[in-house]
């Protein structure tokens, strides 16, 4: 019987877990089942429970794994001494790089939340709701201090994190365009439109 094998100094929990995440974004969480995780890591499915209790507490270590990358780096940029706009870039440049370097994760955080159960449900949807509020705020904050145009800050969050979920489609895409020209052009739209 085969074996789950750790890789990049990860844990077989790791290794469990990443294969899901590929699992679910391919198939869909509701569709994808244990065995057929187990299918994909060659072994059988009654092993994977040493590892993990079911596909929804994966589903909850992605989602929440995720929020919790995209919170500390709110907080890190929140208490820098750069400019509004500046921050807007870092935070903006920040969800570029987990769209690209954590593309399967951050999708199933964006599209499959909705399975997660109670009480983890409300608290996943809260803290994406929060974040979106700080998000709000902090270009506020620029419109007030007159380094942002007076736009609608809820407005131009949704803008902002929906032109980067699009990034899915480049992802699928066969034309490739290199990650740095996509980086710099995505950040080039976004904050010349935010420019006052």
């Amino acid at each position: 019987m085969a074996k789950i094998v750790p890789v990049d100094n990860g844990s077989k929990r790791d290794v469990v877990i990443k294969s899901a995440a590929a699992m679910f974004r391919d198939k869909g969480f509701a569709a994808t089942s244990m065995r057929d995780i187990a299918e994909q890591l060659g072994v059988e499915a009654p092993s994977l429970y040493n590892h993990i209790t079911s596909k929804k507490e994966i589903l909850g270590e992605i989602c929440f794994g995720v929020a919790k990358m995209f919170i500390a780096n709110l907080k890190e940029v929140e208490s820098s001494s750069s400019s509004v706009l500046n921050k807007i870039e870092s935070i903006i440049r920040f969800h570029i790089s987990m769209m690209v370097e954590e593309y399967k994760s951050v999708y199933i955080s964006d599209h499959e939340w909705k399975h997660l159960p109670e009480p983890y449900l409300i608290d996943f949807k809260n803290q994406r709701r929060n974040y979106r509020s700080k998000l709000a705020a902090l270009l506020q904050k620029g419109i007030d201090k007159g380094e942002v145009n007076p736009v609608n800050p809820h407005v131009a969050v949704l803008t902002i994190l929906s032109a980067i979920g699009g990034i899915d489609n480049w992802q699928r895409s066969s034309k490739k365009i290199d990650r740095k020209t996509l980086e710099e052009n995505m950040v080039k739209l976004l904050i010349d439109g935010l420019k006052k």
